[in-house]
C-alpha cells in the first residue's frame, strides 16, 4: 500500500518520536506547576525568569530552544518577541504567566500557563478564560476537524464575547524533534489544513481591552486523554 507523504508543513525529523514528544510535553506541564509555586509576590520578575532556568535544569531539562519567560503584571501584555519593562514587581494582587520551551534529549517542550496571585477579579477571570478557550479550540479541532485558520477564527471569536482580545502575534507553530525550525517556521493560524496531532502549539494570548494586563496559555495538541 503507498502512504501518502506528509505535507510539508507537518513533517518531522529523524528523531521524532511519540514517546519522546509526550516526555518533553509532560515533563514542561510539571516544570511549570513547580515554577509557578515558587513565585511569590515582592519577586521581581528578572528573579522570576532565573528560578524557571534554575528549575528546568534541575528537572534534568537544561536546553531551551527558545528564551525562558516568565512576565509579570503589564508586561503580560507583552508578545513575546517584546522585551519585557525591567524591574518589574509582581504585586500583592497581580497576574504573571510562564512561558517556558525546554529540550529533552531530541524532543521539544513548549507550555505557557498563567496565574493570579490576591483577589483580583478581572485578571483571575482573564487566567482562567486563557485556559478555558484553549480547549474550546482544542474541541473544535478534534470535532470538526477545523484548519489552523478556522481554529484562530473562532478564538477571536469567542474571546471578543468574553470581553479580551486576542493577540495574533502569538498564533501557534510547530513542535517536533529539534530543531521544527528547520522543518516548518510557519504559524498555526496561517495552515489551510487540519492540524495533526502532536505537531502543533496551540498559543492563546488575551489582552484586557483597557490595556491593564494580559493572559496567556499553551500546549501541545492532543486528545482528550491527555487532560486529566
Amino acid at each position: 500500500m503507498t502512504m501518502t507523504p506528509s505535507p510539508a508543513s507537518e513533517r518531522v525529523g529523524p528523531a521524532f518520536s511519540v514517546d519522546g514528544m509526550l516526555l518533553a510535553r509532560n515533563k514542561t506541564r510539571e516544570a511549570i506547576a513547580d515554577i509557578a509555586a515558587r513565585i511569590r509576590p515582592g519577586m521581581v520578575e528578572e528573579d522570576a525568569v532565573r528560578l524557571a532556568k534554575q528549575t528546568l535544569i534541575d528537572a534534568g531539562m537544561a536546553l531551551s530552544w527558545h528564551p525562558t519567560r516568565v512576565r509579570f503584571g503589564a508586561n503580560t501584555l507583552k508578545s513575546m518577541r517584546q522585551r519585557s519593562a525591567p524591574g518589574v514587581v509582581l504585586g500583592e494582587e497581580d497576574i504573571f504567566f510562564l512561558d517556558i520551551a525546554p529540550r529533552l534529549d531530541a524532543w521539544e517542550g513548549d507550555g505557557g500557563q498563567s496565574y493570579t496571585v490576591g483577589g483580583h477579579a478581572d485578571q483571575a477571570r482573564c487566567a482562567r478564560d486563557a485556559e478555558a478557550l484553549f480547549h474550546d479550540v482544542r474541541r473544535v479541532w478534534l470535532r470538526e476537524r477545523a484548519s489552523g485558520q478556522e481554529l484562530y477564527a473562532y478564538a477571536d471569536r469567542l474571546a471578543r464575547a468574553l470581553g479580551w482580545e486576542l493577540n495574533f502575534d502569538l498564533p501557534g507553530h510547530r513542535v517536533s524533534d529539534f530543531p521544527h525550525a528547520a522543518i516548518h517556521t510557519g504559524s498555526l493560524a496561517d495552515l489551510e489544513i487540519p492540524p495533526s496531532e502532536m505537531r502543533w502549539i496551540l498559543e492563546i494570548h488575551l489582552r484586557d481591552p483597557q490595556g491593564r494586563f494580559g493572559a496567556f496559555f499553551e500546549d501541545m495538541l492532543l486528545g482528550d486523554a491527555h487532560y486529566a
